[in-house]
C-alpha cells in the first residue's frame, strides 16, 4: 500500500494552512505536444497528445452540472487531516529548499526554520495535496493542485528510486526533485492484450495503463478517492539504475538480445527473466501515482472487504453461496449505521466499470473515524478484459440494492455525458495517450448500463424510497460527502 512508504518530506506538522475549496477548476495543460503519430504502446518524455479542440469540452459541462456542485459541509479541525493554526515547523523538504544534503550525501537532520513567512502557494505541490485531504474528499473538485500535481509527476526529475516492499508484482518508489513521491507501475502488457481467459484473478498482471485510467474514472464519478496517477515514460537507464541504491534491484538489469536494456527487480509473483520488463531500447512507460501522507503523520484503517474473494481455486466465499449475505453485513459495524455500506455500493460499482476482481481490502484515514470515505487503492487489475462483464462483482448491490449515487450514474447513461465519452476527452490529457483502446471505452457503456438495470430491478422489488438515497442538490445540510449525492 502506498502508505507504509517512506514520506520523505515533513517530519512534524504542528499546522498546516488550509487550502481552499471554491479553488477554480483548471483543466489539466501539461504541454502536450502536438502531432497524431504518437503510439500507443510509447510517448515521448516531452508530451503526448493534445485534446481536440471544442466551443465547449463535454468534460467542464459534466463538472459544471448540478449533480457535481453539492457544497461540502463547513469544515472543522475535526474534518480535516491536518489542523490549522498559525505556528509551523519545517524540515527542509516540507518547503522543498534546497542545500539540504551533506557533501556526503546523507540527509541534514538539522530542523530548518525559514527566516521570510511561507505561504501555502509556496509549499511543494504534494504537500499542498496532503494538506487539502479532508473527511470527505481526498481533493476538492475544482483544486488547481490537483493539476500541477499531475504535471510534478510527469516533468519532476526523478532523484532516487528503491523497489517498494512487499507485493505480488514488482513496483519502484521514485522520489523526485522537490522530495516528493510516487508509487512506479511499469508496463507489463500492450494495450491490446487482455487477460487470458483461463487466468485467475489473482494471478492477472497488474497493468500501469488501469492505474491511469482508475483515477480518471474516479474522478469523473465524483468520487474523488484514488490519488492523482499520471503515466510517464522514464528512461530505464538515466532514471531507474543510475539512480537506484537498491543493490538487489540494480542486479537484476540485463541486456537482452535484441539489445534492450531489462530489470525483473524481486517480488513474489512475475520477477525473473522470463518475466523482465524491457525498454525500446530503454525507454519504458509506467503509472506514477502519488503518495498519500506517511502512515506517522495520518494514520489510515486496513478493512477487509466482506465481499472480499476468496482467493482459492476451487473454494468459493460465503457472499458467493449465501443470497441473503447481505442482512448479516447490515448488522455488523461500521456498515450499521452511516455512509459505509453505500461507499462499499459506489467502490462496487466502480470496480465492474473496470472489471477489477482484486478488491480484498479497503483503507480509510483513521483521524475521520467511520464517518469518512473509503480509498479506492490499488487498482491496476481492472480493465484487463473488454469482452466480458463479470457480473459477480455487482453481487454486492445486488445483495444489499442500496445505492447512493444513483441520478449521477443515470447523467452518465445520457448521449450527451456518455461515460465512455467524457472519460475518452479526459484520458487525451495524459501523457501516454491513448490510454484505454476503443473496446474498454465501449465497455463501460455497457458495463453502467447493466449497474442501472441491477438498481431499476432492486427499486421495482423493493420501491424507491427503499433502495435510492436521494441525490441532493444544493443541500449542504443533509450533504453526505463526495459520492453521495
Amino acid at each position: 500500500m502506498l502508505g507504509n512508504l517512506c514520506f520523505c518530506g515533513l517530519r512534524y506538522i504542528s499546522v498546516i494552512l488550509l487550502l481552499s475549496s471554491e479553488d477554480s477548476y483548471d483543466a489539466v495543460d501539461i504541454s502536450l505536444r502536438a502531432g497524431n503519430d504518437h503510439k500507443p504502446l510509447m510517448g515521448d518524455a516531452s508530451g503526448g497528445r493534445i485534446v481536440p479542440s471544442r466551443a465547449v469540452s463535454r468534460l467542464s459541462r459534466l463538472f459544471e452540472h448540478p449533480l457535481y456542485k453539492v457544497e461540502l459541509p463547513p469544515l472543522t479541525d475535526d474534518d480535516t487531516l491536518f489542523n490549522v493554526n498559525n505556528d509551523i515547523r519545517f524540515y527542509p523538504r516540507a518547503t522543498g529548499n534546497q542545500g539540504w544534503h551533506n557533501e556526503d550525501g546523507n540527509e541534514d537532520e538539522e530542523e530548518f526554520s525559514p527566516t521570510e513567512e511561507v505561504t501555502a502557494e509556496s509549499y511543494p505541490n504534494w504537500l499542498r495535496f496532503h494538506i487539502g485531504i479532508n473527511r470527505y474528499e481526498l481533493y476538492s473538485r475544482h483544486s488547481p493542485v490537483l493539476d500541477a500535481l499531475l504535471k510534478d509527476l510527469v516533468t519532476q526529475r526523478i532523484t532516487s528510486v528503491a523497489m517498494k516492499s512487499g507485493g505480488t508484482q514488482l513496483k519502484l518508489i521514485m522520489t523526485f526533485q522537490n522530495y516528493g513521491q510516487a508509487l512506479f507501475k511499469p508496463m507489463k502488457q500492450t494495450r491490446e492484450q487482455e487477460t487470458p481467459p483461463d487466468f485467475f484473478y489473482f494471478s492477472d498482471f497488474e497493468r500501469h495503463n488501469a492505474e491511469i485510467a482508475a483515477f480518471h474514472l474516479d474522478r469523473i464519478l465524483d468520487f474523488r478517492r484514488v490519488p492523482p496517477v499520471a503515466g510517464r515514460l522514464v528512461n530505464m537507464t538515466r532514471e531507474i539504475r543510475d539512480l537506484t541504491r537498491d543493490k538487489k534491484l540494480w542486479r537484476t538489469f540485463f541486456i537482452s538480445p535484441a539489445n534492450n536494456v531489462c530489470f525483473y527487480g524481486e517480488c513474489s509473483y512475475y520477477c525473473s527473466t522470463e518475466h523482465a520488463l524491457c525498454g525500446k531500447p530503454d525507454q519504458i512507460e509506467g503509472s506514477l501515482a502519488a503518495f498519500l501522507p506517511d502512515l506517522n503523520l495520518a494514520k489510515r484503517k486496513t478493512w477487509r472487504n466482506p465481499w472480499r474473494r476468496s482467493y482459492h481455486k476451487r473454494k468459493k466465499a460465503e457472499w458467493e453461496v449465501d443470497p441473503d449475505y447481505c442482512d448479516e453485513v447490515k448488522q455488523t459495524p461500521p456498515y450499521d449505521r452511516g455512509t459505509r455500506l453505500l461507499d462499499i455500493m459506489d467502490m462496487t460499482i466502480f470496480d465492474f466499470l473496470m472489471g477489477n476482481m482484486d478488491r480484498h481490502h479497503y483503507e480509510t484515514f483513521e483521524k475521520f473515524g467511520n464517518d469518512t470515505f473509503i480509498i479506492h487503492l490499488d487498482n491496476g487489475r481492472g480493465f484487463g478484459k473488454h469482452s466480458h462483464d463479470e457480473l459477480s462483482i455487482l453481487v454486492p448491490l445486488s445483495q444489499c440494492c442500496r445505492k447512493s449515487t444513483y441520478l449521477r450514474l443515470q447523467l452518465l447513461a445520457k448521449e450527451e455525458y456518455q461515460l465512455s465519452s467524457m472519460m475518452e476527452e479526459s484520458l487525451l490529457r495524459d501523457r501516454l495517450s491513448p490510454i484505454l483502446i476503443q473496446p474498454h471505452l465501449q465497455a463501460m457503456d455497457r458495463r453502467l448500463r447493466l449497474v442501472l438495470q441491477v438498481v431499476a430491478g432492486c427499486i421495482e422489488k423493493e420501491g424507491y424510497v427503499n433502495v435510492v438515497e436521494e441525490d441532493l442538490v444544493g443541500d449542504t445540510a443533509t450533504h453526505r460527502g463526495p459520492g453521495h449525492r
